[in-house]
């Protein structure tokens, strides 16, 4: 059987490296990639180009929406914060045109960290704009925490009733959007795991998933659901 192939979206950013300097290039940490192959899965990277993800996303066997920077707070309803970060409107319109076209075909759908984010706010959800308490304490590195699964839940099944994971992130979810339930929590009961009950696979995870090791399981259900 051949492997599912797994879109993964990328994020932009000004890069130099050989004989390039300050290329506007399309960039994803390789740890995603290497979750979604050893899971099973074929990964292919999905531009920020709102033209072309659609057609992309019609030749898919799955989405993996990858964390990045803050989302554009008008599409929550809100004013940037005195913390907010630079928002990409061109790549917050090219994952929302992927997620609708995954959403329609009933697609298997991982959010990580922005990407959970994303898919609340693409339902009438909002966002928290900044948690100083989850904020990193060193910008660049990842925060080792547990958060608790519920019992019975798609996340729960597949990583148990408690999970070791990596946070980078100083915002997270107020209002949930329509048709999705909380799963997972961190220590102070901020909001970690949603998913939708009434789909085939829609999962997302405030942390990173793509470190560590307890999320493996996480990513061979999706993967799984892509078959």
């Amino acid at each position: 059987m051949s492997a599912p192939v797994v879109a993964v979206t990328a994020d932009t950013s000004m890069l130099s490296w050989t004989i390039w300097k300050d290329v506007p290039a399309a960039v994803l940490p390789l740890a995603y990639l290497e979750k979604v192959t050893g899971a099973g899965g074929s990964p292919v990277l999905v531009p920020p180009l709102p033209g072309a993800v659609e057609e992309v996303m019609e030749r898919v066997d799955a989405l993996l929406m990858s964390g990045g920077q803050d989302i554009e707070p008008a599409r929550y309803g809100a004013v940037p914060g005195p913390y907010a970060l630079a928002p990409d409107p061109v790549r917050d319109e090219a994952e929302l045109r992927a997620l609708a076209v995954a959403e329609r075909r009933g697609i298997p759908v991982l959010g990580v960290c922005r990407g959970l984010q994303l898919i609340s706010v693409s339902r009438g959800g909002t966002l928290h704009e900044h948690h100083p308490q989850h904020s990193p304490k060193m910008p660049g590195r990842y925060d080792r925490r547990t958060v608790r699964l519920a019992p019975g839940s798609l996340a729960g099944q597949v990583m148990g009733a408690s999970a070791a994971v990596y946070c980078h992130h100083h915002q997270s979810v107020d209002v949930l959007g329509a048709g999705l339930v909380a799963t997972g929590w961190a220590e102070d009961g901020l909001v970690e795991v949603v998913e939708d009950p009434s789909a085939r696979f829609v999962v997302g995870l405030q942390a990173h998933a793509e470190l560590g090791q307890d999320t493996a399981g996480l990513f061979k259900a999706f993967v799984d659901a892509a078959r």
